[in-house]
């Protein structure tokens, strides 16, 4: 191996924190690559609030999505948000704005043809127990099922889990709007207030940017290996 492309690896591994024999990901494959993050709802559809806070789901949306997107480009990759800004993607507020919000995710990600596509989301359950990261994939689609499970596992591993899940399918349109690699993230249930507490850290949602992206980096890794 070339040292520019050794050079390039050690980089990302110190990027991602993850392990330097796990990579496999050409120099010139890696600066080629495309991600899109989708910072899921926005604008009038704030999505799920805060037990106790009120926060909207779609601002930890927001910025969990940026803080992945600087960590990707430190890393070395291409990166497109859906959403950059707190506005949904709907155009006017009228009726059928949901539809038009998702075709536009939709069409960002078929324009850019990436590597692999994240979407941002908070969950809420009517019990409040319940808590934890989530990650869904398509049934049908097996490169989306390997990224969910290497999130989870990268997830689950968080010294903040206390209870392991196992990825779940998951009959979403982000999910079925396209045959690239996709997952949905729920980050976390804003109907307990102790994953709540840790959603509105700034600590804890870097922690969850490197458990995405390492889970990210690892699928990228295995599919160069092919």
């Amino acid at each position: 191996m070339a040292l520019g492309i050794v050079s390039i690896l050690l980089a990302v591994a110190m990027a991602f924190g993850v392990c330097v024999f796990a990579l496999t990901v050409s120099a010139s494959e890696s600066m080629k690559l495309t991600v899109v993050i989708d910072a899921g709802h926005g604008g009038i559809d704030g999505g799920v609030v805060g037990i106790k806070s009120g926060i909207k789901e779609s601002d930890i949306n927001l910025d969990i999505s940026r803080r992945l997107k600087r960590r990707f480009e430190d890393a070395g990759f291409a990166v497109v948000e859906t959403r950059e800004t707190e506005a949904g993607l709907y155009g006017t507020a009228t009726p059928g704005y949901k539809k038009r919000d998702m075709q536009k995710r939709a069409e960002v990600i078929r324009d850019n043809s990436p590597a692999l596509v994240v979407s941002v989301h908070q969950n809420f359950f009517s019990v409040r127990s319940r808590r934890g990261a989530q990650v869904f994939f398509r049934e049908s689609n097996e490169r989306s099922k390997t990224l969910a499970c290497l999130i989870q596992a990268s997830l689950n591993n968080m010294p903040e889990c206390v209870r392991k899940s196992d990825p779940l399918k998951g009959d979403y349109y982000i999910l079925n709007c396209s045959d690239y690699p996709s997952v949905i993230v729920e980050c976390g249930f804003l109907s307990n207030a102790e994953d709540e507490a840790l959603l509105l850290s700034g600590e804890y949602r870097d922690k969850l940017v490197t458990a995405i992206s390492s889970g990210c980096l690892a699928y990228l890794s295995s599919a160069a290996n092919g």
